[in-house]
């Protein structure tokens, strides 16, 4: 197995990985209770959620150095880390360390979101799906043996990339249908007090 067939599976591991991640992050947000539904067990989804995601970022790391060690890629580290000039596919590669490094936004920010303010950490963990989009089209754009060869969509890599951004668009959207059913909040409003003449004036009464 050749290096560029490594990074290839290492690329559709972090994909795997930060679906499945978008997938649990998406059943905490309608509250969904793995204890009273299925699969009727006590499962810690915050942790899962939290997991997939530096699994999935280590993975995404891996995905590109492994390509260092193709001898007929003749990728350097600065190609890797600044694809513009890539040898080979520059522009579809520049999504690629987008989506990395916005990864690498998304887990940083999360791990520090207690400095950050729940508000303020919510607004910046919203770019897992800019993220997550970025993936998934340097998935399908790609030419997974670097060669610039014209896209295959119906290859079996690029139906499985597929696959993965379709069901990551349905869960998105059955998201905003529960959002649309939801009642709208409560407004509390304290309850008024009797002004001081009116307090006076009855007790004159008295």
């Amino acid at each position: 197995m050749t290096a560029i067939e490594l990074s290839s599976y290492a690329g559709l591991t972090a994909m795997t990985l930060l679906t499945f991640n978008i997938l649990i992050g998406l059943l905490m947000s309608v509250k969904y209770n793995p204890v009273r539904r299925w699969p009727h067990r006590r499962i810690n989804t915050f942790k899962i959620h939290n997991w997939t995601a530096y699994i999935a970022l280590a993975v995404a790391v891996i995905h590109p150095v492994l390509i260092l060690f193709s001898s007929t890629a003749k990728f350097t580290l600065i190609d890797i880390i600044y694809p513009v000039n890539a040898p080979k596919q520059p522009w579809i590669n520049v999504l690629g360390a987008l989506a990395l490094y916005s990864l690498a936004f998304v887990v940083v920010t999360s791990y520090f979101r207690g400095e950050l303010g729940r508000k303020r950490w919510k607004a910046l963990h919203f770019t897992a799906y800019g993220t997550a989009a970025l993936f998934y089209f340097h998935g399908i754009l790609t030419d997974p043996n670097l060669k610039d060869q014209p896209i295959d969509f119906l290859d079996g890599e690029k139906v499985y990339v597929e696959l993965c951004l379709l069901v990551v668009i349905v869960a998105m959207v059955l998201r905003w249908r529960w959002q649309l059913r939801q009642p709208p909040p409560r407004v509390h409003r304290p309850k008024s007090r009797p002004s001081r003449r009116l307090r006076t004036s009855s007790l004159g009464r008295l």
